[in-house]
């Protein structure tokens, strides 16, 4: 087998490495994302809107712990300007883009008929036209690039796609439109990018920090392994995905078997 470093050289790359943008990387499921793909030997885009110091936190991690290399670009991904910048500061810092990670998304409880169509639309373009967005702004680049693998996107989606959830009909419908995104790409797409999802279920970050332990353990009844995910085990799924060159338009459930009906 060639070496990392062979499989993945192309003429406009700096260190002969793989790159790959993460949104949303400066905290939970994007920071663990962002970290899996730099010990696996890729230099990583680290995508934030607000929290600089997080965002930084992440590239820090990365510099001390992998021999990847990390640019922070700050984003509002759900603007087509700043999608393209984003891809654009990529391929100048490493070269090229191999593979996507959209995983940008806000999550909200609110019962309809209080939810105003502001705040629907502010979350669907937060949750899918930033997916749609980056997408787009990236794939001339993936077009290019040489992994034999890919290259990939991989989508952040959610069990409640599938199941539905109260009071979460707008956040429900984002991300079942994300999945639809995902089928329909990876369809567009292939053979060239292959276009894959992941939806995680209960996740120990800390956008399901105001859960009380009583709350967990009540949660956590519902799911057949017993407890909430971590951030790393949902990253593991997505790493999986970039590297499964036969695997596209697919949904991997990463939920403890909460969704096995």
């Amino acid at each position: 087998m060639r070496s990392r470093r062979k499989r993945f050289a192309r003429a406009t790359s700096f260190r002969g490495m793989p790159a790959a943008v993460v949104t949303g990387s400066s905290r939970g499921i994007g920071r663990a994302v962002a970290v899996r793909f730099a010990r696996d030997g890729y230099d990583v885009a680290i995508n934030y809107r607000t929290n600089e110091r997080a965002a930084e936190e992440t590239a820090a991690e990365i510099a001390a712990e992998t021999d990847g290399e990390a640019v922070v670009v700050r984003a509002d991904v759900a603007d087509v300007a700043d999608a393209e910048r984003l891809v654009d500061r990529t391929v100048d810092a490493f070269g090229g883009v191999d593979h996507v990670v959209n995983n940008a998304g806000i999550e909200e409880s609110c019962p309809t008929e209080e939810l105003s169509t502001a705040d629907f639309d502010r979350l669907v373009d937060v949750n899918v036209n930033s997916a749609y967005a980056v997408t787009r702004a990236a794939l001339p680049a993936l077009r290019r690039a040489t992994d034999p693998s890919g290259p990939s996107i991989v989508n952040v989606a959610s069990r409640i796609a599938f199941t539905g959830a109260a009071d979460e009909a707008h956040y429900v419908a984002s991300k079942a439109g994300v999945v639809g995104l995902t089928r329909s790409h990876a369809l567009e797409f292939a053979p060239d990018v292959r276009v894959n999802a992941v939806a995680p279920g209960k996740i120990d970050t800390d956008m399901n920090a105001h859960h009380s332990p009583a709350d967990r353990r009540h949660k956590s009844r519902s799911i057949p392994l017993g407890r909430y995910g971590t951030a790393a085990e949902v990253a593991d799924s997505v790493a999986y995905l970039r590297d499964a060159s036969y695997v596209t338009g697919e949904t991997v459930h990463v939920n403890g078997g909460e969704t096995m009906r």
